[in-house]
């Protein structure tokens, strides 16, 4: 996963009482002439940012006041929530507690909590407290770091799911869990340290601006895939869940034609789909039409010619849209031809901003054993779910750049035979045809094929909320056919 933005909390972060760590004003520089973009996410109200940091084009955006105001560089602004009730201004002054108001933020000692709360619970106001170190900061519900973010990035055409999240405090979990990774300074709140993806080492915001360096040479996100971008497929025996990521490196599926394993592709892209990833989903059959009804989805083909592959990728540079394309009232030698455009441009688009996050090809085999298979496919992107019934054929480089196998029911010698070459003996042929025999039309066999012992698991499929079209039967189906 590329990495694309950058979101800094700003004190304790990358400033030290109030002032900006100048190492990090340089890396910042560095990291956004390489194109990535840098928000800075802060409690702070805007005006007093300005104070203390001075001009703010130094960054793309800030979202100012715990997520309540952002502003782009261009000078678009936006209030994100509303301004305080006066009359709960007025219950303060009166009770004497001492505090300051932005645009929707009211902030105080953080001692004054419960004079605070006692008048939120008497006039039934729908606020809610937010402690930051010493401080106490009151906001209307359901705003917070996470959403201003996630409104700034809406703005920029950028998905959280290319984003780093960078910070100390208290108010910043939910900033690091919008993130696809989040980071969390050693110097800061242990508790935040506990909840991060990762812990940035250092005694102070010097750290950050290497850490900010290092990230803008190496856009790769992360080599441990976070927890949160994993999704659920299906669970093993005993409960356990199976989960991959969209980080997790390229997923093959393989079956005999029939056996299901276009529902089981069709159940991966939903998955991601519903976590708000960007997928281009090719479905050269018809056979994924329900994933329209998904949110987000646009989907081009069907009984017409489909788009242009320019116009596919101009679709796909936005990171809420995922593109189904239909193939199915196209030849087979016309398949070829578009996707030969399309595929290419798909790596590239890919390899230059992020998107899609998956790229997913169902019936890949019109183009899987093509010897100009690394034009049409670049595989150390990590970001292919393919899908064939022709495991022999397979080419041992694009096998190594695998990271996990599903496999439905599977008949041909040949195809047995390359599934025990990948399992390096640890499961032989009698085996693999026993494994399968005793497969139910809502299982499959799960396949790490770089793990010491390449072990093989059978798991149960997790249900559809899209239910797969059935070609044979011209209907929609729940479940994986037998």
């Amino acid at each position: 996963m590329r990495f694309r933005a950058l979101a800094l909390d700003y004190d304790g972060t990358i400033a030290e009482n109030g002032t900006l760590n100048p190492q990090v004003r340089s890396a910042i520089a560095e990291a956004r002439s390489r194109g990535v973009t840098v928000v800075i996410v802060t409690g702070r109200i805007l005006d007093e940012l300005r104070r203390v940091a001075g001009d703010l084009d130094f960054v793309d955006a800030v979202v100012a006041e715990n997520g309540a105001v952002m502003q782009l560089s261009n000078g678009y602004s936006r209030i994100l929530s509303h301004p305080p009730d006066p009359a709960f201004l007025d219950e303060l002054h009166r009770r004497n507690v001492a505090f300051a108001t932005g645009t929707c933020i009211v902030e105080t000692d953080a001692d004054s909590a419960p004079q605070v709360l006692a008048v939120i619970r008497e006039m039934e106001l729908p606020l809610v407290l937010l402690f930051n170190r010493g401080r106490l900061m009151i906001l209307p519900q359901a705003v917070s770091k996470s959403t201003g973010l996630r409104e700034v990035l809406r703005a920029l055409r950028l998905s959280p799911h290319n984003t780093i999240g960078i910070g100390d405090g208290e108010n910043d979990h939910d900033l690091l869990a919008a993130c696809e990774v989040g980071v969390a300074v050693a110097w800061g709140s242990p508790a935040l340290q506990h909840a991060a993806d990762q812990v940035l080492s250092g005694d102070g915001p010097a750290a950050v601006a290497d850490f900010i360096r290092r990230l803008s040479i190496d856009t790769a996100l992360s080599a441990e895939p976070s927890p949160r971008s994993r999704i659920i497929l299906g669970t093993f025996d005993g409960g356990q869940p199976l989960t991959i990521s969209a980080e997790d490196g390229n997923l093959l599926v393989v079956g005999k034609p029939g056996s299901g394993k276009s529902w089981v592709t069709g159940l991966i892209c939903e998955r991601l789909i519903l976590r708000g990833y960007c997928a281009c989903v090719i479905d050269p059959k018809g056979d994924h039409r329900s994933l329209e009804s998904l949110p987000g989805v646009v989907a081009f083909g069907d009984d017409s010619a489909p788009r242009d592959p320019i116009d596919v990728v101009q679709a796909l540079r936005h990171s809420d849209i995922s593109v189904l394309i239909n193939l199915s009232a196209m030849s087979d030698r016309n398949r070829v031809s578009y996707l030969t455009g399309l595929l290419p441009k798909l790596a590239d688009l890919r390899r230059r901003i992020g998107l899609p996050h998956r790229i997913v090809a169902d019936e890949a085999d019109c183009f899987l054993h093509k010897s100009n298979l690394r034009k049409l496919v670049d595989l150390d992107l990590n970001a292919y779910s393919l899908v064939t019934d022709r495991l022999s054929e397979l080419r041992p480089r694009l096998l190594d750049a695998m990271g996990g196998i599903v496999i439905k029911c599977i008949e041909r010698p040949e195809d047995i035979r390359a599934l025990a070459a990948i399992t390096r003996g640890s499961c032989d042929e009698s085996e693999w045809r026993r494994l399968i025999g005793e497969l139910r039309h809502d299982e499959a066999l799960f396949l790490s094929p770089h793990q010491t012992d390449a072990r093989v698991r059978r798991f149960k499929l997790s249900p559809r909320l899209a239910a797969h079209v059935d070609r044979k039967l011209q209907h929609s189906v729940a479940h994986p056919s037998a």
